[in-house]
């Protein structure tokens, strides 16, 4: 099976090598670790303490992590405030982007069309928006919110929706202005993902056990789901047909119909809790992680089963994890 699986993963980037490669952050160590298919450790590069989340560029090559600082945003502390770039060919950190004042970084998201990455921060709660290339903060806007959590960029990124954990709501923001457009959600919003037209944003309410839909382009709540417990990372598949997310108190991946709000399934692991949730580029596989555990888990979509798990080192701390194809140096 596991021979199956390595050959079948897809790429988050393009198709440059032969072998896929699992990119795992791990938190609890501040390094990136590079894993075979088999769950085998074959490097790991030192960025910020305590990442949280990371994004791919558009062609792959660099990897940008949000260098928080603490382990959970319920922890005091003034945490980090770097953006750590790591070369994924070369397998190292070649650079970092200070945040300045803005501390406790958390959320991440890259726009390919613009080459902009969307920074969420904690301390204080912020929107920090970079060009990706040249590596500069080009505004800060406030999000007027309470701990500011995940980021996903809408369409064209004309907007930047930012879940906030202590106020139950989300920031929409508008890039150019810096104008605000708080829009209710459940208990601790976290995780959120577009729909495949970019119409509609999916935001998972980890304490209140359901989905906020959005209007991206009214700024409008104009839905809502009732889900398992606990749901905090989503994701769709690449045809737009599945909503996939990790609930975090039941320990289970739990799958939806977008067009019909409707949970259409589950698939229980053996440990949690859950903390993250990726879909392979291809949509066959989901990965979570239960950081507690040291275990990542990948889950098969369309037989909606667990294909695998592997241990990390002790007290790593696994958070998000990705599929890639990394082109020779």
């Amino acid at each position: 099976m596991l021979g199956l699986l390595g050959s079948l993963l897809l790429a988050s980037a393009p198709a440059w090598g032969q072998d896929p490669t699992w990119l795992v952050l791990l938190k609890g160590a501040s390094q990136l670790g590079f894993y075979t298919p088999q769950g085998k450790l074959v490097a790991s590069v030192p960025v910020g303490q305590h990442p949280h989340e990371m994004a791919l560029s558009a062609d792959g090559r660099y990897l940008y992590t949000t260098d928080n600082g603490t382990m959970r945003i319920e922890q005091a502390g003034t945490g980090g405030n770097t953006v750590s770039i790591v070369d994924l060919v070369a397998r190292e950190k070649t650079g970092e982007i200070s945040l300045g004042h803005f501390r406790r970084p958390h959320g991440i998201d890259l726009d390919h069309q613009t080459g902009l990455l969307a920074v969420s921060t904690e301390l204080p709660d912020q929107l920090i928006i970079i060009d990706a290339g040249k590596r500069a903060i080009l505004q800060t806007w406030p999000t007027q919110g309470k701990t500011s959590h995940m980021v996903k960029w809408g369409p064209g990124a004309r907007w930047a929706f930012v879940s906030n954990s202590n106020s139950a709501n989300v920031s929409a923001i508008e890039r150019s202005t810096g104008r605000v457009v708080l829009i209710p959600a459940g208990p601790r919003p976290e995780g959120s993902v577009l729909s495949a037209d970019g119409k509609r944003l999916f935001v998972v309410n980890r304490e209140g056990a359901s989905i906020t839909v959005i209007d991206t382009e009214h700024q409008k709540a104009v839905g809502r789901m009732t889900t398992g417990r606990g749901p905090v990372r989503i994701a769709v598949t690449p045809d737009g047909k599945q909503l996939v997310y990790a609930l975090m108190h039941e320990n289970k991946i739990e799958f939806a119909d977008p067009q019909t709000l409707r949970v259409t399934g589950q698939v229980g692991l053996p440990a949690g809790p859950l903390v993250s949730l990726t879909v392979s580029a291809d949509g066959r596989y989901a990965f979570a992680s239960a950081q507690e555990r040291d275990t990542v888990f990948v889950v098969s979509i369309p037989e909606r089963k667990l294909v695998q798990q592997f241990q990390t080192a002790a007290g790593a701390g696994p958070d998000p994890a990705l599929a890639v194809r990394l082109r020779n140096k």
